[in-house]
């Protein structure tokens, strides 16, 4: 499984399955994502590679603030 820094990505199990968040950082098994809403970029969601649907997109332009994931993931999280 591919998922890179950058990479956006559905979660699959838990209770934020079915949506999409962009990752932060991976450790070996685990991802750090976040949205911007719900999970914010000071403190991502430790999640596991095997819990996350890997998309074909990736974030363009920058993800460093709390605004900027979302309007990034409004497409996706919004049916749009």
């Amino acid at each position: 499984m591919s998922i890179k820094q950058g990479s956006i990505v559905k979660a699959v199990a838990g209770r934020d399955r079915d949506r999409f968040f962009v990752v932060l950082k991976t450790d070996g098994r685990f991802a750090y994502i976040a949205d911007g809403k719900t999970r914010k970029i000071d403190k991502p969601k430790r999640k596991k590679l095997i819990h996350l649907a890997k998309t074909d997109y990736t974030a363009e332009g920058s993800y460093e603030t709390n605004p900027q994931l979302k309007k990034i993931l409004y497409q996706f999280n919004n049916g749009g």
